[in-house]
C-alpha cells in the first residue's frame, strides 16, 4: 500500500501495492501503521456501500457540519467513478477548490477524504458499487451539502446526462458569507460522544 498526498491537505490517493502469482494478487488497502505515520485517522466507526444502477448518477456534494469529524475512505469496488473532492474548510489553502479522481475496479485505488472537505462522485458505467469507511458516525442532524453543478465551483463532470436525487439536485447555490456563519456557528457546538 501507497499514500500519494493530493493538492487537497490532508487528502490522499491509497494505491494497492499487488503481490502477484498465477491465482492472482493479494494487496493490502488499509494499515493502522502507515495511516498513523502519515497523520491519517486509524479507526473506522462505520461502513456503507453504495449501489448505482446508471451511468451518470451523482451523490454530492455531502458533508457533515461541526463538531461531526467525519473523514471517509472511498472505494469503487465495482465499476468506475469520477470522485470530486471539495475543500469547505475556510483556513485551508485550497478552501474552495476541488479535486477530482477517478476510482474504478481496475485501479483499486481508494481516496481518503479528511473532514471538512465535501464529497461526490458520477458514476461512469452501470452498475457501479462504492464501499465507503466512515471516522465518526453519521449524524443526521449535522448532514449537508453544496450543489453539485454550482457555478462557484467550476465541477467538469465528465457525462451530461445526469442520474440525481432531487435532495442533492436542490441545494442552494453557494453563499461564502452564509457558509461561514453556519459553520462558525455549529463550530461551537459540543460534540457528542458515543
Amino acid at each position: 500500500m501507497r499514500l500519494e498526498r493530493l493538492e487537497i491537505p490532508g487528502a490522499a490517493l491509497v494505491h494497492i501495492e499487488r503481490l502477484a502469482d498465477p491465482r492472482g494478487f493479494f494487496a493490502r488497502t488499509f494499515c493502522v501503521k502507515e495511516f498513523a505515520a502519515a497523520g491519517l485517522p486509524t479507526a473506522a466507526v462505520q461502513s456503507s456501500i453504495s449501489y448505482n444502477e446508471r451511468r451518470g448518477t451523482v451523490r454530492g456534494m455531502h458533508f457533515q457540519w461541526p463538531p461531526s469529524r467525519e473523514a471517509k475512505v472511498v472505494r469503487c469496488v465495482r465499476g468506475g467513478i469520477c470522485d470530486v473532492l471539495l475543500d469547505l474548510r475556510p483556513d485551508s489553502p485550497t478552501y474552495l477548490q476541488h479535486r477530482s479522481v477517478q476510482l474504478d475496479e481496475d485501479n483499486r485505488d481508494a481516496v481518503f477524504i479528511p473532514h471538512g472537505v465535501a464529497h461526490g462522485f458520477q458514476t461512469l458505467v452501470d452498475r457501479t458499487e462504492v464501499l465507503y469507511q466512515m471516522t465518526d458516525f453519521f449524524a443526521p442532524d449535522l448532514n449537508a451539502g453544496v450543489r453539485w453543478n454550482d457555478p462557484a465551483f467550476g465541477i467538469a463532470w465528465p457525462i451530461a446526462e445526469v442520474v440525481i436525487s432531487e435532495r442533492d439536485a436542490q441545494c442552494p447555490d453557494f453563499e461564502r458569507g452564509a457558509f461561514e456563519a453556519h459553520l462558525a456557528q455549529h463550530a461551537r457546538r459540543t460534540p457528542v460522544t458515543a
